[in-house]
């Protein structure tokens, strides 16, 4: 059996750059699991995927031409049903055989085995291991049809009649198992060993492949290719950096993978040549120029040592001519209009106040249920006012952010690159001659849009992101219009999370219920449902998420948040409380109690008060347990109260013996009901001290 490298190539028209990468890795991905499921690759071998604009492929060490040969048991069929009374074969037994080609000299040969509650008969044979070219003509068909495509073309084949759908129109399949091309097809091409390079710089066309492993060299070296995306976008990284030392003076390209990876599937063989434009331009914010140039250009800026944009960028060519004199001039040409476009939007812009645009937002409809833009900004407002309120902060200047936050979305420059609104907001209020705390609060309460991002800078512009954010929540809550699988058109869940974070990081003293309850939800004014416990549940179910994800155990997590805590901030101090608790040796068995204690609490007649009258305490383990329990508390409160909550879980540890005492020798339910209600209020006091900062019953196994 021979085992050689095999190289697939599918070559198409230009890939869809966006979705390249995952294109590329989804074909050589699905290709090698069908190819190790029929036998054909072992668990060694080695996938290398290639993806250029106008290719997939893959590469595979260790590929056999014929897979191993493998024993195969088929059930056939209950042995009543299959054996007659004197042992021999039924009609029905014979027709299963002769369907999988064997015949009444095998049934002496067949195997009986347990089948549920009877008894079946299994025939045991051994299958050919697949060839190679009937695997990998089902592994490729496997890999084209699920290629996560992001929209089918429909395309005629050369015979004019067949109709073929793909991600782009197939001119070229390549299939080489070694030297010898494996005859498999697809998408209407039979398999050869000849490619095509690059468009206009390949030395020879077509190119021929004289074996699987010189595809990639072969390619760069006679295609001016470089098939593999990871090599290719390792040559542009480099490639960048390099010509942005010989520009000198700590320049640095702009930091942007989505960029690199974008430019990566543009490009066959990477070329990065430096442009510029004029200077005069850098008084236009430098966000609107990075932008332009980012999105519209796929150019990737220069920023100086200090991250200000510099009037060069670094452009990534797919030619490289002897004079790069005509590619640099013409990429200089194209921007310019751009630069000058963005300059001009700037300047009409600061021909009027931010404050004079607000009105024309009650002419922007927000919700047809929740009204316009205008009416969302006054609920804003209050909802921002009453936070500074609580948090002692200039509420006036809370109210003028609120009010001015959406003014430039009816910029003519956030119009061109909404992505830019909040940021130009800023721009625009400190050209009114806002205080920066306003300034800086309107581009803020967008923060944080996404995980990681930062959060505003400022008091007053988490006033504002906590007001915006807990408007949209209340009110599409309010309304019923929640997530619902991965659809989550208002970004919810992300609001949710930047009011978490922004509770957690900022250790704001603000209570979670006061917020939803008492804050956000009257700036409606009774015009939308009371959504706040589900919103509050939505909003704890984004904590635990986040909370799991730094780390923390679900048992840690679930006795946290089983208590609801208001302050969000305190919660990280009470996980490393219960972590704590956790590893000392008492806390198995006092996790365990507090389980059975509420337990016993449940199911008690009526409420029970948390009341121990001394008179009534008859046993010696009941009299012990309310004596330590009274002394424990006494501390424990004092360091709960005191914030000091690892402290106040600690000495619970002296709680053990008298509460295993006080299970092992008193019955709770008494006949006698005044010492039967004097037990578990003695019960409820104790429950009461142990759960204070976690539901410690949560970490019982």
């Amino acid at each position: 059996m021979s085992n050689q490298n095999l190289l697939v190539e599918l070559f198409v028209e230009e890939l869809p750059p966006k979705a390249l990468k995952k294109l590329g890795d989804a074909f050589a991905g699905v290709l090698a699991d069908q190819l190790k499921a029929q036998g054909l690759v072992g668990a060694d071998s080695q996938l290398t995927a290639y993806a250029s604009p106008r290719r997939l492929g893959a590469h595979l060490t260790a590929v056999a031409a014929r897979g191993a040969d493998r024993a195969v048991s088929q059930k056939l069929m209950p042995v009543s049903v299959g054996l007659d009374a004197s042992g021999q074969p039924t009609p029905a037994l014979l027709k299963k055989l002769a369907a999988l080609g064997a015949d009444a000299s095998v049934v002496p040969g067949l195997k009986r085995a347990p089948d549920g509650k009877a008894e079946a008969l299994f025939y045991e044979s051994t299958a050919r291991g697949a060839l190679l070219a009937d695997g990998l003509q089902k592994a490729l068909d496997e890999a084209i049809a699920r290629l996560p495509i992001p929209k089918v073309m429909t395309y005629q084949l050369a015979d004019g009649w067949t109709d073929v759908k793909f991600v782009r129109p197939a001119h070229g399949l390549v299939a080489l198992h070694g030297a010898h091309v494996v005859p498999v097809s697809a998408l209407g091409l039979a398999a050869g060993n000849a490619t095509h390079g690059h468009r206009f710089e390949a030395t020879v066309d077509p190119i021929v492949v004289q074996d699987a492993d010189s595809y990639a060299a072969t390619l760069q070296e006679r295609g001016a290719v470089i098939p593999g995306f990871d090599s290719r976008r390792a040559e542009i990284r480099r490639q960048l950096d390099a010509a942005a030392a010989k520009v000198g003076g700590g320049v640095k390209p702009i930091a942007d993978e989505a960029l690199l990876d974008e430019v990566t599937a543009l490009v066959e063989r990477p070329n990065v040549l430096v442009c510029q434009f004029e200077e005069e331009f850098l008084a236009v914010p430098q966000e609107c120029l990075i932008l332009t140039m980012k999105a519209n250009q796929k150019y990737f800026p220069l920023l100086d040592a200090q991250g200000r944009l510099t009037h060069k960028f670094l452009v990534v060519s797919n030619i490289s001519p002897s004079d790069a004199g005509a590619v640099i001039g013409g990429n200089e040409r194209v921007v310019r209009p751009r630069l000058a476009d963005a300059k001009f939007f700037f300047d009409q812009d600061r021909k009027k106040t931010l404050a004079s645009r607000v009105a024309g937002l009650a002419k922007v409809v927000y919700h047809n249920k929740l009204g316009t833009q205008g009416e969302r900004v006054e609920r804003v407002r209050a909802i921002a006012r009453a936070i500074a309120g609580q948090l002692g902060i200039d509420a006036q200047q809370a109210d003028q952010a609120a009010q001015l936050a959406k003014a430039d979305l009816l910029t003519d420059m956030v119009g061109e690159f909404p992505e830019l609104q909040g940021i130009m907001g800023r721009y625009y209020a400190l050209n009114d001659g806002l205080a920066t705390d306003v300034a800086d609060a309107i581009e803020d309460h967008y923060k944080p849009r996404f995980a990681g991002d930062d959060l505003p800078r400022g008091q007053i512009g988490v006033a504002v992101a906590l007001a915006d954010k807990l408007e949209t929540l209340t009110g599409m809550f309010g309304i019923g219009n929640l997530p619902s699988g991965d659809k989550d058109p208002f970004a919810l869940r992300r609001h949710a999370l930047g009011v978490v974070r922004m509770l957690i990081e900022k250790d704001l003293p603000l209570d979670l219920d006061v917020l939803l309850g008492r804050i956000a939800a009257p700036a409606f004014g009774g015009k939308i449902q009371d959504a706040g416990a589900a919103l509050a549940d939505f909003i704890y179910d984004r904590l635990a998420g986040l909370l799991r994800e730094q780390g923390y155990s679900a048992q840690e997590v679930d006795a946290v948040l089983a208590l609801r805590p208001q302050r969000l901030g305190e919660v990280a101090r009470r996980l490393a409380a219960v972590r704590a608790f956790a590893a000392l040796p008492e806390a198995a068995a006092l996790a365990a109690a507090n389980k059975r204690v509420g337990n016993i609490l449940k199911k008690a007649e009526g409420q029970v008060q948390e009341r121990i009258d001394a008179a009534l305490l008859k046993e010696a383990a009941e009299q012990e347990l309310a004596s330590v329990l009274a002394k424990v508390r006494a501390v424990s409160d004092t360091l709960f109260d005191a914030g000091e909550y690892a402290g106040s879980l600690r000495e619970l540890a002296a709680l053990k013996g008298p509460v295993d005492a006080f299970f092992d020798g008193v019955m709770v339910n008494a006949e006698d009901p005044a010492l039967r209600a004097n037990r578990l209020g003695l019960l409820a006091s104790l429950h009461a001290a142990m759960n204070r900062v976690a539901d410690l019953s949560r970490l019982a196994a």
